[in-house]
């Protein structure tokens, strides 16, 4: 049974509090956040102690596993001190993504963690669904053959004022990025193009060329300015002996064979299958809660902090092409 805390009580602190709560292998002990209203709060209402200073909990409950779940300018500037607090104390972290819009204090959290031998894991959770998992076994049974290109499309509407001209990209892009290195490796090269649309200050719709390490192609289209509607996400790898798509996380998986006009379809249960964006937290929260119980080494977390860190990097490489009127930018060259 893992001993869990939670840093950081806003609403996706308050979402992670409730899935450790039901989990199996867990036990949540305390919360934290700056804000006393949201910590006594989320105290009240998980029966757990609250805090207002997370070397003092930590110090004092000496939880197994600690959520960071801040958040900051650009949705991640608050990551770095309470996660390396959460390393000095020994403990095991599954962030929020991004992992950091700070290159250089990614890298010291990942750095960090496998110095002292932890585990470090990002809340990753597009690809934590069944749809997803079933992709990845038509491409480990050889289903795919050699990979050729990766389309992945994904848009939320998010109409609020936000922080940063580049929030839409470094807030939302870690999943797609992520989803097509997941399936296809590291990216190499990208190029970047973004639209301001109509009264925003943001870049809010971007297109990402890139090419991958293996030589594959590929493209992600990306925006913050269309409203909620079916599907709001999209992936499509494509090789030489056949074709996936999955749509929505968790809706369906399709697999087109090379030369068949036969397909194969996974489609998400009407009865105890996924019910809602919250499934796909409670799968990957699981996810990490099971590999820290089983006594996973660092190296084998499931979407992991160098996973985060790399999903990052190749949209700091993005950015970097964007502001220089879309030229080529080799992601390897991409340090802060």
């Amino acid at each position: 049974m893992q001993r869990v805390c939670v840093i950081g009580m806003g609403p996706i602190g308050n979402r992670h509090a409730g899935l450790y709560v039901d989990c199996p292998d867990a036990e949540l002990v305390g919360v934290c956040d700056i804000i006393k209203e949201r910590a006594e709060d989320a105290g009240k209402r998980f029966g757990v102690p609250f805090f207002l200073s997370a070397p003092e909990m930590l110090k004092e409950l000496k939880p197994d596993i600690v959520s960071v779940t801040t958040g900051g300018y650009e949705y991640s500037s608050d990551h770095y001190l309470p996660t390396m607090q959460a390393f000095e104390a020994g403990c095991h972290v599954l962030g929020e993504k991004p992992i950091s819009n700070d290159l250089r204090l990614a890298r010291e959290m990942v750095d960090t963690a496998k110095k002292l031998g932890l585990c470090y894991g990002i809340d990753l959770n597009h690809r934590f669904t069944p749809a997803a998992y079933q992709a990845e076994k038509w491409m480990k049974d050889g289903r795919i053959g050699e990979i050729l290109f990766c389309n992945m499309a994904l848009w939320i509407g998010k109409f609020m004022p936000l922080d940063s001209e580049y929030y839409h990209l470094k807030a939302l892009n870690p999943h797609s990025v992520n989803i097509m290195q997941h399936f296809c490796g590291p990216i190499d090269k990208v190029t970047c193009f973004a639209y301001k649309a109509s009264g925003r200050t943001i870049w809010s719709t971007a297109s990402i060329n890139m090419q991958f390490k293996c030589g594959a192609v590929g493209h992600l289209t990306s925006s913050y300015d269309i409203k909620r509607g079916h599907p709001m996400e999209r992936c499509e790898v494509a090789g030489t002996d056949g074709r996936f798509v999955f749509e929505d996380m968790w809706r369906e998986a399709t697999l087109y064979p090379a030369g068949n006009l036969l397909k194969e379809v996974y489609t998400n249960p009407v009865f105890d299958g996924y019910t809602g964006f919250i499934d796909t937290f409670r799968a990957r929260i699981y996810e990490f809660v099971r590999q820290i119980e089983s006594g996973a080494k660092p190296d084998e977390i499931n979407g992991s902090g160098e996973e985060g860190y790399q999903a990052s990097r190749v949209i700091h490489a993005a950015i970097a092409s964007l502001k220089n009127g879309g030229e080529v930018v080799s992601v390897d060259e991409i340090f802060e």
